[in-house]
């Protein structure tokens, strides 16, 4: 035999296949019955076998398909129940009994080796801690992305795919009236609808180059599973159905031609559990009990316009509620993102996820990751992006914080990210009253970025596209008031570094995920700092525009922080005079009085030390 079999080192097979053949000849209730801990060892192995890929996992006849799932602290195999079947939220699988333990319900070894590519990296979390996070990205702060995929077509907001299951929602009620119902219309056939016809790429990213964005990120698979590339592992994909456009490599292409780096965001490890309602039926009215199109498989698709398409494949197997996700599951999840690393390069990838999703998939193509960028570049040049890091693990990656912000200075690298809205195209938020509508307003967002910036983060914003491969008019204004802000200030935020202290004033923000709104009660009173490199320059900004004379008690000569002392305060980007003085309390500061800023979100100023 071959050193290799099958991609797993010959010690690993030979494990695995004593153990299942000790299962299988051990009968039931029989003298020679396996002890207790061999019979979990057997069950552990077959569970993170690759005996058959997902595609055939997904064609398995549901009668026949084997899960597993934690009971009792025990591992269990099972099979599908409908009687007793309901489906999964998010999913919050358990820690499992295994070597090397778990993350996502799936465990941190893999059943075969050499996932992680060639080079330094190694697929643990003591490896992934030479990681250090690239100067482009230190000095870049900004970055705006598009979360566009297959759910923005009904123009109804984030997570459509999965709420138009969810009998008695207003997405459910919302795809009734305008689609019919989802046993006969259903998610893949809006898949098809997602035309992106009025797309101008061009236009809109010379539109995000001007507002200052150094980084663009979009959308390659959501939680739905349609993948937003021409992938080689997933059929449900841009090039084949709705566009019929790489959309990422489009995307690609136009930033990297405008001197932006390019990032792609990664979010189907969540389909196992979150497109389970696909699987359903209504409970009650004229079509109770009637399965929605989850239900359906290949043989389904015979002269219909998906022929030759396994809807499985998009929407998830249908699994009992405690089930593992499947090892085919996991190794999928690896081989389409290795195949868009592969294709597209990305310099920026982000999983939207705690940790690194899906166990041994998730952190060995996050290695592969890294390798690949070393062997490309010299040194990891790429940005790997997770949630919910510990502080003992928080140098391996850069932390991700979704909608929210930290209340201190983070020792290293991190990302804010948030959306003018919701994360898919929300109609209801363009058709609120005022000049932006429902969106987040461009004051919002610079108090967002420069808070973030202070804290030695970047700050990444989404502003959804609507199904046609355009953004309305009130996004557009957002956009240009941010452009305002960072043409006369951005000098403040690129490529500065956090000073000794973030900010004073009278105002903190909550700290942590979801908690990104409280950044709407700053004002004039709150100042954050940022500095140059060289440590020469400090940069202080008034989250508003202050009226008559401030101190700024931070840059005082007896402050705590022992600033030094002062050679010049200027309002960057005016050539206007500022009156300032520094004493023991503080910088007494001035703006000019007859000065109007094109927008008066905040002030900037150059603060020059001696």
């Amino acid at each position: 035999m071959n050193e290799q079999a099958g991609g797993m080192d010959r010690r690993d097979f030979c494990r695995m296949v004593a153990a299942l053949v000790a299962v299988e000849l051990t009968p039931v209730g029989g003298l020679a019955r396996a002890t207790a801990e061999e019979t979990q060892a057997a069950i552990e192995t077959a569970m993170n076998s690759l005996k058959v890929d997902y595609a055939a996992y997904c064609a398995t006849p549901a009668a026949e398909r084997e899960f597993f799932a934690l009971v009792k602290d025990e591992l269990v195999r099972e099979k599908l129940d409908e009687s007793d079947w309901k489906p999964t939220g998010w999913g919050d699988p358990p820690k499992l009994p295994v070597e090397g333990g778990s993350w996502d319900g799936v465990p941190m070894v893999a059943p075969v080796s050499g996932l992680n590519g060639e080079g330094p990296f190694q697929p643990t979390w003591e490896s992934m801690m030479e990681y250090e996070a690239p100067e482009w990205y230190r000095d870049a702060k900004f970055g705006m992305w598009a979360h566009w995929s297959p759910q923005c077509v009904p123009e109804d907001g984030d997570w459509y795919a999965r709420n138009m299951y969810v009998e008695g929602t207003p997405q459910y009620k919302f795809h009734l009236e305008h689609y019919g119902h989802p046993s006969k219309f259903g998610y893949k056939d809006l898949c098809a609808q997602w035309t992106l016809r009025n797309w101008e790429p061009e236009e809109l990213m010379e539109r995000y180059k001007r507002a200052g964005a150094k980084f663009f990120l979009c959308v390659a698979n959501h939680h739905d599973g349609f993948d937003c590339w021409d992938s080689k592992h997933q059929p449900w994909n841009s090039m084949k159905y709705g566009p019929r456009r790489d959309v990422v490599g489009t995307w690609a292409a136009t930033a990297r031609e405008r001197g932006m780096k390019f990032g792609v965001t990664v979010h189907q490890a969540r389909n196992w559990w979150w497109f389970q309602p696909s699987h359903g039926a209504d409970k009650t009215g004229p079509y109770a009990g009637v399965p929605y199109d989850g239900r359906m498989t290949a043989a389904d698709g015979k002269g219909q316009w998906w022929e030759g398409l396994d809807p499985q494949r998009l929407y998830g197997v249908k699994h009992p509620e405690n089930a593992l996700p499947a090892a085919s599951f996991a190794k999928n999840f690896y081989d389409r993102t290795r195949d868009l690393i592969d294709q597209h390069n990305p310099d920026l990838l982000y999983f939207d996820n705690a940790l690194f999703p899906l166990g041994w998939a998730g952190i060995n193509v996050s290695a592969y990751y890294y390798n690949q960028s070393v062997k490309r570049n010299g040194s990891v040049q790429g940005v790997l992006t997770i949630k919910n890091v510990p502080e003992e693990h928080a140098k391996a990656v850069v932390v991700d914080i979704e909608r929210g912000l930290t209340d201190g200075i983070r020792p290293f690298a991190w990302q804010s990210e948030t959306c003018i809205g919701e994360w898919h195209y929300q109609r209801r938020l363009y058709d609120r009253a005022g000049e932006y509508g429902g969106y987040l307003p461009p004051d919002a967002v610079i108090h967002w970025m420069i808070d973030t910036v202070s804290k030695n983060g970047t700050f990444v914003l989404n502003v959804p596209g609507k199904p046609d491969g355009t953004i309305d008019r009130k996004e557009k204004a957002v956009i240009d008031g941010i452009t305002a802000w960072m043409e006369a200030n951005g000098e403040a935020i690129y490529a500065t570094r956090p000073w000794k202290v973030f900010g004073e004033g009278p105002n903190m923000i909550k700290s942590g995920s979801f908690q990104g709104d409280s950044i709407r009660k700053l004002n004039a009173q709150d100042i954050r700092f940022t500095r140059s490199k060289d440590g020469k320059t400090i940069y202080a900004m008034p989250l508003g525009w202050p009226r008559g004379e401030f101190v700024i008690a931070s840059l005082g000569s007896a402050a705590t922080t022992a600033a030094g002392r002062i050679l010049a305060v200027e309002l960057i980007g005016t050539g206007q005079a500022v009156q300032w003085m520094q004493q023991a309390d503080g910088l007494h500061v001035t703006l000019p009085k007859e000065y109007r800023p094109v927008v008066n979100y905040a002030a900037a100023l150059r603060v020059r030390l001696a």
